[in-house]
């Protein structure tokens, strides 16, 4: 008899495509918050630090949160520690937001490759 059980007939809840759905779109939705906060704060910083208007603030908090770089010419040195902190975590929430896009992915991958074991008492 062999002694790892690879196909079992009864699909555990975790292995079912529903269920990888609707972790997939709950890790959408956290990707999509924890950017909307970020772009919040770019826009907060750029509008009240750097002096920017809305829609200059929106434009650049964008575009930097996007890792193409900014669009207005910063002024004094607070807008400029700014733009260079908030560049910094921009990039730290690009790699947030993929390792919660992937993490449901994965999982699904590491259920795929997932054998029990029987007890061998």
């Amino acid at each position: 008899m062999p002694d790892p059980i690879v196909n079992s007939t009864v699909t555990p809840q975790s292995h079912r495509p529903r269920t990888f759905y609707h972790r997939l779109l709950r890790a959408s939705g956290l990707a999509a918050g924890v950017i909307g906060f970020s772009l919040c704060l770019g826009i907060l910083g750029y509008h009240f630090i750097a002096g920017f208007n809305w829609v200059d603030s929106i434009l650049n908090a964008s575009m930097i949160l996007a890792g193409m770089g900014p669009v207005g010419t910063l002024n004094s040195d607070a807008a400029k520690l700014f733009a260079s902190a908030y560049a910094l975590f921009s990039g730290v929430v690009f790699i947030t937001a993929t390792g919660i896009l992937l993490a449901p992915m994965f999982h699904r991958v590491l259920h795929r490759f997932h054998i029990e074991e029987r007890n061998s008492r």
